[in-house]
């Protein structure tokens, strides 16, 4: 079985990390030169594909994959692989599983209310709208006979490196209160689970939200970081105080909803490493993350 993935980032790395040897070839694509030469080994081939250049190699890993894994957003208007590769991978005539990283953000914002698959996606943000419009067309792939295509909902991504641990270290994480506002998250382990469980399922064309158990205000992530730490935490700070926001933080607190992720452990029977992210965190500090 063969692995090509659009987008060598965080998610996409950890899941070859975990399940890598499965696969008898694994190639996918990066930005740069430098990436590339950092990612080279036995295990993995990376090719150049950005707006300047694309490596032909692309074609010919495509032609042979059996799963692919799509981590590239789309950009302001297009997604960047189906407008470059959308026809190629169609014409390509050979069962392929093709797993698409998407977003709960694609909810849209529902009052702290629960979501879930069946639930339709009414998203309020320039980049969630997009972001529906190539979820369509990729699942649009999956009418073809020798095309499956499952979409997985990410909550917000944790783990190694990217955590409040490391930010409260640094000095950038903050305690933002805005009444009754509440995130999912989930470890970057179990969205690897979550791509393995999804490329296993003998299911076609399904929709997946990966999420944690416990959608929480994102003030009281970053007191129990703070208390795994041993240190003061950081300001209660009143949104509307807060008006150094980036446009983007600034649109994840416009949306408030509760993803449930029931679909994903009764369908995939999948049990998550990190429920909350107590477990996740804790797993984080225990392995030494934040420590000076």
């Amino acid at each position: 079985m063969k692995l090509f993935a659009f987008g060598l980032g965080y998610s996409a790395l950890h899941f070859i990390d975990r399940f890598g040897a499965s696969f008898e070839a694994i190639s996918g694509t990066v930005r740069t030169a430098e990436k590339a030469a950092e990612l080279a080994s036995d295990q993995i081939t990376p090719l150049l594909f950005s707006p300047e250049k694309e490596d032909p190699a692309i074609l010919d890993a495509l032609g042979t994959a059996d799963a692919i894994i799509v981590s590239i957003p789309p950009g302001v208007s297009t997604d960047p692989v189906l407008s470059r590769f959308g026809r190629k991978i169609a014409g390509i005539d050979r069962p392929q599983t093709i797993i698409y990283l998407s977003t709960v953000g694609v909810y849209g914002d529902r009052q702290g209310q629960w979501v879930d698959e069946s639930r339709p996606a009414v998203p309020t943000s320039d980049r969630a709208r997009t972001r529906i419009q190539a979820e369509k067309s990729w699942a649009a792939l999956g009418k073809s006979r020798n095309k499956n295509v499952h979409i997985l909902r990410l909550a917000g991504i944790y783990g190694p490196g990217r955590n409040v641990l490391v930010n409260l270290r640094a000095g950038t994480a903050r305690r933002i209160i805005k009444p009754d506002q509440v995130f999912n998250r989930i470890h970057v382990d179990d969205i690897a689970s979550a791509i393995a469980g999804a490329l296993a399922h003998e299911g076609r064309n399904e929709v997946w939200n990966v999420t944690d158990d416990e959608p929480t205000p994102p003030q009281d992530v970053v007191l129990y970081a703070a208390q795994l730490l041993g240190m003061t935490p950081p300001p209660e700070v009143p949104i509307e105080e807060a008006l150094d926001l980036s446009p983007m933080t600034r649109s994840f607190y416009a949306e408030n909803k509760r993803a449930s992720n029931l679909k994903l452990k009764q369908e995939l029977r999948m049990e998550l490493a990190y429920p909350t992210y107590r477990e996740g965190l804790t797993a984080l500090w225990e392995s030494g993350e934040g420590r000076l």
